[in-house]
């Protein structure tokens, strides 16, 4: 089983690909994050999103996509709107792959890969990296990876 994860933004998207192996842990394959140029007008940064995001989707065979719920905080309602349109390019380009698609909450993941689901973006970081035994000195990621990740590895929780 090859999960990709996704925390959709308009600016960065982070993505992590994990894979199942046979003792039944999970192995990091490849992430990142998904820029787009806050310069070009709306339609141009999805279309940029897309046809990144599609690569990726070319390049791994994936069995599944895990992605965050859209949240809106009440005093940004345009974040959650520039979110929305990022998120809806991501579920667009897994159903044109024919690939099942997993929506999770923060809520969700957080309590999955911490215990808590109320636990700070420093804590879901520390979690993910243990769980792929990432030395955390080696390494620098940010937290749309991370979330990312974290993603992915509640929905492969979820699906064993």
């Amino acid at each position: 089983m090859m999960i990709c994860g996704l925390d959709p933004g308009l600016r960065q998207t982070g993505y992590g690909i994990i894979e199942s192996q046979s003792n039944g842990g999970i192995k990091l394959i490849d992430a990142g994050v998904i820029n787009s140029n806050s310069k070009n007008d709306l339609p141009h940064r999805l279309q940029q999103i897309y046809q990144e995001l599609s690569e990726l989707l070319r390049e791994y065979p994936l069995t599944h996509i895990a992605i965050e719920e859209l949240y809106s905080h009440y005093r940004h309602p345009r974040t959650a709107i520039l979110m929305g349109h990022a998120r809806g390019v991501l579920l667009l380009a897994a159903n044109i792959r024919n690939l099942p698609v997993t929506n999770l909450s923060a809520t969700k993941i957080k309590k999955a890969i911490t215990g808590s689901g109320h636990a700070s973006k420093i804590q879901v970081q520390r979690a993910v990296i243990s769980h792929l035994g990432i030395n955390p000195a080696e390494t620098d990621i940010p937290a749309d990876v991370t979330d990312a990740l974290a993603a992915a590895i509640c929905c492969y929780e979820h699906q064993r």
